[in-house]
């Protein structure tokens, strides 16, 4: 049972949101702005309520299975790894030859489920860095980084700590384009061209 969450999970993660919603535009997202399937691109490309759009769907992918393995009974543990299919899936797709997003979002809807409080800071931690800096990779760097010790400083189970020190990570890592653009002070700030 636990397997076959995990293999559900990762292709409910896999749906890549962003490019569907530019399909039917007739866009591919992937060729125009920053290149990405995220909301943010999403959002560029398409307008503020794909963008919108793109970024519940991607929470949900990320939410959704793990509130669907806790309501059978799985432990923390096993709903943290569930969480990590479903990012992983997101991060590398199946149906875009593996090919994803930066996980921002999926991770989102995973922990908001999983941890509820230490979501809302992190959303708090993101929304401010946002709010001063206006660039929204900055936000989902922040946030990344603050996870795992988010987690721990309000005592979460070990599994979902572990868990967040890897959408963490991964996250930043994923940024890893943005990170090069902040240090040469050429990242794009929210209302620029």
């Amino acid at each position: 049972m636990k397997i076959l969450a995990l293999v559900l999970s990762y292709l409910v993660g896999s749906i890549p949101t962003g490019v569907i919603l530019g399909k039917l535009k007739g866009i591919d997202v992937r060729s125009a702005g920053s290149g990405n399937i995220g909301a943010t691109n999403v959002a560029r490309v398409l307008g503020k309520g794909k963008g919108v759009l793109t970024l519940l769907a991607d929470a949900a992918k990320g939410f959704l299975p793990v509130f669907i393995a806790l309501q059978l009974g799985f432990d923390h543990a096993a709903a943290a790894w569930v969480a990590a299919a479903a990012f992983l899936g997101h991060l590398y797709p199946i149906y875009l030859k593996f090919r994803g997003g930066k996980g921002v979002a999926t991770a989102l809807g995973a922990l908001l489920m999983l941890a509820p409080l230490a979501t809302v800071i992190l959303m708090i931690v993101f929304g401010g860095v946002l709010l001063t800096s206006r660039i929204v990779s900055l936000g989902s760097i922040a946030a990344a980084a603050a996870a795992p010790v988010t987690l721990w400083l309000l005592s979460y189970p070990p599994p979902l700590i572990a868990m967040g020190a890897f959408l963490g990570a991964m996250v930043i890592l994923r940024h890893h384009a943005n990170i090069q653009r902040l240090l040469a002070g050429t990242e794009p700030r929210l209302g620029s061209r």
